[in-house]
């Protein structure tokens, strides 16, 4: 398999209440073949937006099914699942009512942690490295130390989502570690596309949303609507921004289905980066709403800042803050402790 580490390839809250071992190990299974293999596969869209992109292209041309026909599964079916927030989405891993997951490092890195002893949630591939931002309409907003109580900022999900560890490690870099939290009261849960309409409407009293492509460009289309922040500012460079992630036993009993995922995944960077065009509309077919040209998208797609890649980046950044600060318990010694075998042999960090 190709490890693709080029710009945009060149040619609680936290997991909620834990389910219970049956769950894990047999509730809700898809079902099986006689040799064992799982004849259906669940796999969420994710957040959307352009970091979700490789699972639209994986669904619209049918990768997974064709990458199965060629390992000998004549019969498998890939059942794509609309779930919002990585807080969700781990929980319907664990409870078996899904197969493969996709968000950030830090909602994966809590799942990693908590079932190191149980599930052993581990890392399939990344799929995109791209900044978010966060963006304002409030003219008295110039960074994320003048919020006051009456502002709000919305994200995927509280405490677990990119953006909100980014503004826990601008905290601690700049308050100190038992400061870390100074902002999470701030914050919201909200869909990215629900945050666009509400930043712009200034319904819901959102005053600032920390979001992605395409939704920020959407957001800056708008004269009075300015971008305070970065995580690249906080995190000193280009960072994973969508991964996927399985159980070790899905893994370990489905071997060429886990196989035929990780190859789609791998042909889908492909295609996008051999058919800007073609990518681009899918990704406006589903982001219909966001009043975007072709054009647009395709120039997006060609940002250096915007990478489709299987290759991890600064996972461990986050691994090392979050358990700095007691969000996971155990501290990986390296990124390969986070992931499957299969893409190691990169260049990952």
């Amino acid at each position: 398999m190709k490890h693709k580490d080029t710009q945009a390839r060149r040619p609680g809250v936290f997991l909620g209440a834990f389910v219970s071992l049956c769950l894990i190990t047999s509730c809700n299974k898809a079902p099986a073949t006689p040799k064992g293999e799982v004849t259906e596969v669940r796999i969420p869209r994710g957040a959307g937006g352009v970091g979700f992109l490789p699972l639209l292209v994986m669904e619209k041309d049918h990768l997974i099914e064709e990458q199965a026909r060629e390992a000998g599964i004549q019969n498998l079916q890939v059942k794509w699942i609309d779930l919002g927030g990585p807080a969700v989405m781990n929980d319907s891993l664990l409870s078996g009512s899904v197969d493969f997951i996709a968000a950030g490092p830090p909602a994966f890195l809590i799942l990693w942690d908590r079932t190191l002893d149980s599930a052993k949630v581990k890392g399939v591939a990344a799929m995109s490295s791209l900044p978010m931002y966060l963006n304002t309409r409030a003219e008295r907003l110039k960074k994320l130390d003048d919020l006051t109580e009456q502002d709000k900022i919305a994200v995927t999900s509280v405490k677990v989502s990119i953006p909100s560890i980014i503004m826990q490690m601008y905290a601690r870099n700049k308050y100190g570690i038992d400061q870390a939290s100074r902002f999470d009261k701030y914050t919201v849960t909200m869909t990215h596309p629900d945050g666009v309409i509400a930043l712009l409407s200034g319904s819901g009293g959102i005053t600032a949303h920390f979001t992605s492509p395409p939704f920020h460009q959407r957001e800056r289309k708008d004269d009075h609507v300015r971008t305070i922040m970065t995580s690249d500012d906080v995190m000193g460079g280009s960072t994973t921004f969508t991964m996927l992630s399985t159980t070790t036993a899905f893994r370990e009993n489905n071997p060429k289905v886990y196989s035929a995922v990780l190859k789609a995944l791998d042909e889908a960077i492909d295609l996008i980066v051999e058919d800007k065009e073609e990518a681009a509309d899918t990704l406006l077919a589903s982001t219909a709403e966001g009043g975007f040209s072709k054009e647009e998208i395709i120039a997006l797609m060609k940002d250096p800042s915007v990478k489709f890649t299987t290759t991890p980046e600064n996972v461990m950044k986050y691994a090392e803050f979050m358990q700095s600060i007691g969000s996971i318990k155990k501290n990986p010694a390296s990124w390969k402790d986070l992931f499957f075998p299969e893409v190691q042999d990169s260049p990952g960090s």
